[in-house]
């Protein structure tokens, strides 16, 4: 009889010690500065990051809404108790806070719209950039009873995101491009957010100006944008035109008669 020796298992990877690929993919200074534990401000080309003890606490980026966008604008609260609280505070987290201690403010809907901010802040922040970053050690943005985030979070986020929108539509130019509506033969079928968004483009807007002005993540916006960008329904205004190059003037030459005749015409001058 043959007897048939069983295999022995596969080698199984271990997750927990596995090296973490992603780890400082998008600022190396970043990774750095968690592993460090630094508290400080990070500033990069697209936005800030405020750091405590390693962690992300706040994001900033003029591409995205900030925290008093979207707790504004759909009646989570008012505006004009924002903007009081802003006036007696630092920064938009301590205005959060005062307005948390005040009762005015759900403690949920505070960290939910905190993390929103913060992650989609966190992504354009930590986009291509053509000048390095710069890291001001110090004091940063208090955490307080607002949830900070862990630096590899932030970035395998940012990394999923950047993937999400090139499956969507691989083209970024109707990202930062003000839109116009396309004209397709036969209309595709859109989700009311994404109409929200359509009726919004008027050959002037951004992807971004819209988010802003429907109080909504810019990231969330920019998926909107490329899923209207693929169903052939809007695409960036076209570039314009590069004016054609006018080739130089030919050089000037000088010829024996034309330096004879400019010799005879010095003489009479000075005859004269």
């Amino acid at each position: 009889m043959t007897m048939v020796e069983t295999p022995p298992p596969l080698p199984v990877r271990d997750k927990a010690t596995a090296p973490d690929r992603t780890a400082g993919a998008l600022s190396p200074m970043l990774r750095r500065l968690a592993e460090e534990q630094a508290t400080g401000i990070l500033v990069r080309e697209h936005g800030t990051l405020h750091l405590a003890e390693g962690r992300v606490v706040h994001a900033e980026s003029r591409h995205s809404p900030g925290l008093d966008v979207l707790l504004t604008a759909h009646g989570t609260l008012a505006t004009a108790a924002w903007r009081r609280a802003a006036r007696q505070s630092d920064g938009p987290a301590d205005a959060a806070r005062l307005l948390l201690a005040e009762g005015l403010l759900p403690e949920g809907a505070l960290e939910l719209c905190h993390l929103d901010a913060l992650y989609d802040a966190g992504y354009f922040t930590l986009s291509p950039s053509s000048t390095p970053g710069r890291f001001r050690y110090g004091s940063a943005t208090r955490p307080g009873p607002l949830p900070s985030v862990p630096v590899i979070a932030l970035e395998r986020e940012t990394l999923r995101r950047r993937l999400r929108l090139h499956r969507l539509w691989p083209d970024p130019a109707a990202d930062s491009a003000p839109l116009i509506r396309a004209a397709p033969a036969a209309a595709a079928p859109v989700t009311p957010r994404a109409r929200a968004v359509l009726d919004r483009v008027d050959g002037v807007r951004t992807a971004l100006e819209i988010a802003r002005d429907l109080g909504r993540q810019a990231f969330h916006t920019l998926v909107d944008v490329r899923r209207l960008a693929a169903a052939g329904l809007v695409r960036p205004t076209p570039a314009a035109p590069v004016p054609p190059m006018v080739p130089p003037a030919p050089p000037l030459t000088v010829t024996d008669p034309d330096i004879a005749l400019l010799k005879r015409l010095r003489d009479a001058l000075e005859a004269l």
